[in-house]
């Protein structure tokens, strides 16, 4: 697809200061972006530098000699030779433009392909896709529109709710249950027993885990992830939660609705998460914690205790974030520092040294 700068500033609701007729057919970064794409920079006044850390000058030195066909900007830059789309906000704005120029795929078709395998007293509600080699247990329930890829598993009695997408291979057990608008990408299982052992009589033997999954609306989860099903009542996952890649939740996980969990996470049994938790890649959490809404672990964190609500924490053990970075500075500085004693050690049995000899 191929747009004039003047009509994706209509697609994206933004003001255009500059020549319009120019073709744009993509997005791209600055540094990349060629003279049919647009590219992008957020103002720190209004964002901040954390991601990736750069200023305002840094950027518009960038731009300077970048080769994009037009920048969106949340504010007018001064001398600029290209067109700028200003909008409110940078973030939305770009996601609008993604949306335009992404690859225009193929629709699944509705209905259940030939190949599929589909039990007895299934539900499956209109306009809804079932992929080649799809296995669908007894009485499950599909919703509207939803789309089941390729190689899928459903197991018995569990329900999908409207306008969900199941990417290839994705693998559901019993018994759970998946809210409306939900996404999950390939190769990710849900409801799978939980790691949970007793040692008994010699030998570690399984606590049957005979709970269920409960995915609440609008929640992602990205492709490789578990999540165990419950020993009793359910594994819960908010509404809104978005999930990364490779992670895993054990049972009897509670996740609060809007919260963010990067790549490789690992949440262990019975922890509990408040609403607009956000985890860095790596983190893994002890079992039987509780994160306070809108807390924050960084990544590689290793968290045994719980966090309160707002609390941002750091570090192997995780501890307060600033007090986290001061460790971090000194450990960076410990062979120097430890020079230095070795230096001081040594002076200190040349002044004793002296002063036997005096005596």
């Amino acid at each position: 697809m191929k747009l004039t700068v003047t009509q994706l500033a209509g697609r994206i609701g933004a003001e255009l200061v500059g020549d319009g007729s120019g073709q744009i057919s993509g997005v791209g970064a600055i540094e990349s972006a060629g003279k049919t794409e647009v590219t992008f920079i957020k103002d720190t006044e209004r964002y901040g530098t954390r991601s990736g850390g750069l200023t305002d000058a840094h950027h518009t030195a960038m731009l300077q000699s970048s080769k994009a066909g037009a920048v969106i900007v949340s504010r007018r830059i001064e001398g600029l030779d290209r067109p700028q789309l200003i909008v409110r906000n940078v973030d939305a704005a770009l996601i609008k433009a993604l949306n335009v120029f992404a690859p225009k795929l193929k629709a699944p078709s509705a209905g259940v392909d030939s190949t599929a395998k589909v039990g007895q007293d299934v539900k499956i509600g209109p306009g809804a896709a079932v992929g080649p080699y799809v296995v669908i247990d007894d009485r499950v329930e599909i919703g509207a529109n939803t789309v089941i890829a390729p190689g899928c598993r459903i197991g018995e009695k569990s329900r999908l709710g409207n306008n969900c997408r199941l990417d290839s291979n994705v693998v559901v057990y019993h018994d759970c249950t998946i809210g409306n608008n939900v996404i999950i990408q390939a190769n990710t299982t849900i409801g799978s027993t939980g790691f949970g052992y007793c040692f008994i009589d010699g030998s570690h033997q399984l606590v049957p885990h005979n709970g269920g999954v409960v995915i609440e609306d609008f929640v992602e989860i990205g492709a490789n992830c578990c999540v165990d099903r419950a020993k009793f009542g359910n594994t819960v996952i908010g509404a809104g939660t978005k999930i990364d890649n490779l992670v895993q939740i054990a049972h009897n996980v509670i996740i609060g609705k809007c919260c963010l969990i990067a790549g490789q996470g690992a949440i262990s049994g019975s922890c509990k998460l408040g609403d607009r938790v956000v985890l860095g890649g790596q983190v893994g959490l002890v079992d039987n914690i509780e994160i306070g809404d809108g807390a924050m672990v960084g990544a590689k964190a290793g968290v045994m205790r719980s966090v309160g609500a707002g609390e941002q924490v750091l570090g192997i053990p995780a501890i307060e974030r600033k007090e986290a970075l001061r460790v971090m500075s000194l450990s960076v500085r410990l062979p120097k520092l430890a020079e230095q004693l070795k230096q001081l050690i040594k002076r200190m049995k040349r002044l004793e040294a002296a002063k036997d000899n005096k005596e």
